[in-house]
């Protein structure tokens, strides 16, 4: 064919129906191809090549038939499937936008729980066994100042004698009254060896697990731009036909830390809907017994370092804050039989305002507290068991890694978004070519009917008008 740009024009689609024929070859007269020779013939090959295939289309007014069944194709098939790809385009990116958001919620969600459980146990979070191996040391430290503490309760221990002496009319002092707490009053907190057999031990043999901290890492918060989660999907690459969905519904975050009014930390963290089995760990103590006063073995530790007698202390404790909150419930009511005001002939010792038994109360309050934060709690469990520490280490790196896998999908979010506008934008030229094309069709089928009809007006009906 000769250069020229509106052959080129017609040429550039995929396909050339009998109209483009036509203009083919009024195009075609215009140049050299167009020329007869004496006999008005057509000199040029393509010329008599081109009239050859208007003839066969008009053969039996077959270009019609085409035409129709072009017409058919495009208004029944070819538009509507490219209208619905570009609706499932527009309908992906508000799903990944909505996706996005909701990942970007869950990573920072994650880390203030992976934040909030650092201050729990008192670390910050950068080398997780060292940090608490550290804090380890200190538990004696707070064994003590707890003993300290427990001076503080003489008040609350007496005004709980007296009144449990005046109720049974005994007049010997109630020796069985929180054994343990008036033991560590009088004696701070001794070893267990001592408690027992009321003297001290001659040598005390002290053993306790090492937790391994040689060749930690730092923990360190990624941003999830280069981390390689493998396959996640089942192939390496995204199906840009298949809308990605990942499926965030079942991962559970547990709020945490003292901002968030919780009093606990959740050790059992569902990692991607596995829950953690702490059922193998077990506290690792000896039961050696004493041998010519020398403690061993549990008789070694301290009370309060002791579960055991910990226990007791704590049994004790429990037994008189039950005793003032039920004072304080009984004050506060007018008239109450066993109201201050109807301890009239009772000691002096139990004629107590119901302001000092509440100021009793939030000291023992304090005692409690000191003793059954979550951080002393999961200390104890850290220095008896390095398996405990292990387990520990690795959920709360989990949460990081969590908020992590959140981050790369809200990347993979971000591509699949970019990658369905790209498809929409190629996709909305090629709409409009076809819809603008198949109206062009729809014209020259009416005018040439109308040809074969005296030019009596034609107009073809249906979808075709709707597109």
């Amino acid at each position: 064919m000769p250069e020229n740009d509106q052959l080129a024009k017609l040429l550039e689609g995929t396909y050339i129906n009998y109209f483009h024929c036509v203009k083919i070859i009024d195009i075609l007269k215009g140049t050299a191809a167009g020329e007869k020779n004496i006999f008005g013939q057509y000199s040029s090959q393509k010329m008599k090549d081109w009239n050859d295939i208007i003839r066969i289309y008009e053969k039996d007014c077959m270009f019609l038939a085409e035409t129709a069944q072009m017409l058919m194709r495009n208004v029944t098939y070819e538009i509507p499937a490219l209208k619905k790809q570009i609706a499932k385009c527009q309908q992906v990116q508000k799903e990944c936008d909505k996706k996005e958001t909701d990942y970007v919620n869950k990573a920072a969600e994650l880390r203030k729980k992976y934040s909030n459980s650092c201050k729990e146990l008192g670390i910050k979070g950068d080398k997780i066994k060292s940090e608490l191996s550290a804090l380890v040391q200190d538990l004696p430290k707070v064994f003590d100042e707890v003993a300290v503490q427990a001076q503080k309760l003489n008040g609350a221990v007496k005004y709980y004698q007296d009144f449990r002496s005046f109720l049974l009319n005994s007049t010997v002092q109630d020796s069985d009254c929180v054994p343990v707490l008036r033991y560590i009053q009088q004696k701070g907190n001794t070893t267990t060896y001592e408690w027992k057999h009321g003297c001290k031990p001659v040598h005390v043999e002290n053993s306790r697990v090492v937790i391994d901290t040689k060749d930690e890492e730092d923990v360190v918060v990624e941003d999830g731009a280069d981390i390689d989660w493998g396959d996640l999907n089942g192939t390496n690459e995204i199906n840009q036909e298949a809308e990605i969905d990942f499926d965030i519904s079942g991962i559970t975050i547990e709020s945490g830390g003292t901002d968030e009014a919780k009093s606990g930390l959740d050790i059992e963290v569902e990692q991607m809907g596995e829950e953690i089995d702490w059922g193998d760990i077990e506290v690792e103590s000896s039961q050696k017994s004493s041998d010519e006063g020398t403690a061993s073995g549990e008789e070694a530790l301290t009370l309060l370092d002791n579960p055991a007698a910990r226990n007791l202390f704590l049994d004790d404790l429990f037994e008189l804050e039950a005793f003032l909150s039920q004072r304080i419930s009984e004050l506060s009511v007018e008239g109450n039989v066993l109201s201050s005001s109807q301890f009239q002939n009772a000691p002096a010792g139990i004629q107590v305002e119901g302001k000092q038994v509440e100021t009793m109360a939030t000291d023992l309050s304090a005692v409690i507290g000191q003793l059954t934060s979550v951080q002393i709690q999961h200390l104890m469990l850290i220095r008896d068991s390095p398996r405990y520490v292990e387990r520990l280490k690795d959920t709360l790196k989990s949460t990081l890694s969590l908020a992590d896998k959140m981050i790369f999908y809200e990347k993979e979010t971000i591509s699949r978004r970019h990658d369905m506008e790209t498809e929409e934008r190629d996709l909305i030229p090629k709409l409009d070519v076809l819809v603008k094309r198949t109206k062009e069709m729809q014209k020259q089928m009416e005018g040439e009917i109308s040809k074969r009809y005296k030019n009596r007006p034609v107009n073809i009906m249906g979808e075709i008008n709707t597109i």
